[in-house]
């Protein structure tokens, strides 16, 4: 391969060598006759050769780097025409000599066709590199069946099967189908149900059989989870509604506690202010009253006193005037017993001041104790709205703690579902990807149909019982192998259990 490589390679650049020096002195003349001057006219077979050279580079350039653009091959696809008809023009007359005028035309022909050649190989090397390379359709299946390959090739085109054998696949695996279900239905179609007909509908769409067949439980699979989405949406949405509900709540609540504490200490301290206040000019009044009670009693005992001390003189006059010398000693008896009556008097005066003020500051004391009692029971009553206050907002927080705890707990097992459905998904696509490798070997083995079910029951037995074929209800069996017997889906399951047991694994 090297060496025809090296040999091709070689033997491309002696032609393309070749056919632009012979081509360089044919349109230098060929741009003379035209009318260039002698200094422009060697600089045209240049330009028209290099243009050819550049875009076919480019073409080559563009396609190594998976952007082609198919202008640039058109131009130098004209360009190299122009070439040709400009050398093969330049002899005269083409049809007078058609053989020479094709001799000077034939070279820039050659070279294009070993560009074209090495850009076939870096399309086709591009392509196995990506993976993308296509099996081309055999000749001979053009030539065998020429109206149902343009329709096979359309298919393959169309829906990206870049293989050959297995569009082919797909082709037999469809054909398979109908006819087992022309044998289910004994040749009517029409009673087998929709779902049973997916595979021929959706066959012109690139669709297998089996990705027909799971198509409705894939699109139930698709409409549950939008629905389980659209679900957890809605409670999201109302578990946050209900969030902002209960923290407007605490708030208004807390606000209320503030309003109701600031106006409790307020109206305590009025009421203190209050009772001071009365019990102060309460016991102002008080004072006033028993001071001029006081007053007033001290001012009649000296009135009587006074009182009592003229009559006396004026008796003791009268006295005098009769007897002076004889009852001289009855005067100073009855003067001293005035004296001491006015004594008793003036203390009875005094008991009594001292009795009515200490009434009075009793009462002034009680007063106060009464509106010390007042404030202390206000200070109480705002000490327990700021008590009730302090309670809300611990509620408050409570319920706030216990919301982010319930939202932590729904986004858990939102992620726990998550992580299920992911587990789930992948053993699911481990699972279809050893049915896949299985269908390919009993396709490469050749098995006849009751071959590859029972083996198809093993790999069920194996998936979805645990390898315990009794675990394996016969009810699955009849809907995944359309057996309608549950007798014949029991002996499917012995036969399983058998091949399991012989050391079968898919």
């Amino acid at each position: 391969m090297t060496a025809l490589s090296l040999a091709a390679a070689i033997g491309g650049t002696l032609v393309g060598v070749i056919g632009f020096a012979m081509s360089y002195s044919t349109l230098a003349k060929v741009a003379l006759a035209w009318g260039f001057s002698e200094e422009l006219a060697p600089w045209f077979p240049v330009g028209v050769d290099a243009s050819i050279i550049a875009f076919l580079a480019l073409d080559l350039y563009l396609i190594r780097k998976d952007t082609p653009w198919p202008l640039l091959r058109m131009a130098a696809h004209a360009m190299t025409g122009a070439t040709v008809w400009f050398n093969a023009s330049s002899q005269g007359h083409i049809g007078d000599d058609p053989v020479k005028a094709a001799s000077h035309g034939v070279m820039p022909v050659l070279f294009v066709i070993g560009v074209e050649a090495a850009r076939r190989l870096i399309i086709q090397k591009a392509r196995l590199e990506a993976g993308t390379a296509a099996d081309r359709i055999p000749l001979h299946r053009w030539i065998l069946a020429p109206l149902e390959t343009p329709r096979f090739y359309r298919r393959m085109r169309l829906y990206g099967v870049t293989s050959y054998p297995e569009m082919i696949r797909r082709q037999q695996d469809l054909m398979a189908y109908e006819q087992w279900l022309k044998r289910k239905y004994n040749g009517d179609l029409s009673q087998a149900s929709d779902d049973e007909k997916l595979p021929m509908k959706m066959a012109v769409y690139g669709y297998t059989v089996a990705q027909a067949l799971a198509l409705p439980e894939q699109q139930e699979r698709q409409a549950q989870a939008r629905a389980e989405e659209a679900e957890r949406r809605r409670l999201e949405a109302e578990t946050r509604r209900e969030l902002a509900q209960k923290k407007a709540q605490a708030d208004r609540l807390e606000a209320d506690g503030e309003l109701e504490a600031v106006r409790a200490r307020v109206e305590g301290q009025t009421a203190q202010a209050r009772a001071h206040a009365r019990a102060q000019a309460s016991a102002a009044e008080r004072a006033a009253e028993l001071e001029e009670q006081a007053l007033e009693t001290a001012l009649i005992a000296e009135a009587r006193a006074r009182e009592a001390e003229a009559q006396r003189k004026e008796a003791q006059e009268r006295e005098a005037q009769a007897a002076a010398d004889a009852r001289a000693a009855e005067l100073e008896r009855q003067a001293a017993e005035k004296r001491k009556e006015a004594a008793e008097a003036d203390r009875i005066a005094a008991a009594e001041a001292q009795a009515i003020e200490t009434q009075a500051i009793a009462e002034a004391r009680a007063a106060a104790a009464e509106a010390d009692r007042r404030a202390a029971e206000t200070e109480r009553a705002a000490a327990e709205t700021r008590h009730a206050a302090a309670e809300a907002d611990r509620r408050a927080a409570e319920e706030i703690e216990r919301q982010a705890l319930a939202q932590a707990n729904t986004q858990a097992a939102h992620a726990a579902a998550a992580e299920a459905d992911r587990r789930a998904a992948e053993t699911r696509l481990a699972a279809a990807e050893i049915e896949r490798r299985a269908v390919e070997a009993e396709d490469v083995a050749r098995l006849k149909p009751r071959e590859r079910a029972v083996r198809r029951v093993a790999r069920m037995i194996l998936f979805a019982a645990d390898g315990v074929a009794e675990r394996l209800p016969l009810a699955d069996i009849q809907h995944e192998l359309a057996v309608s017997s549950p007798a014949t889906a029991s002996e499917y399951r012995q036969e399983a259990a058998e091949l399991l047991a012989s050391g079968y694994r898919p």
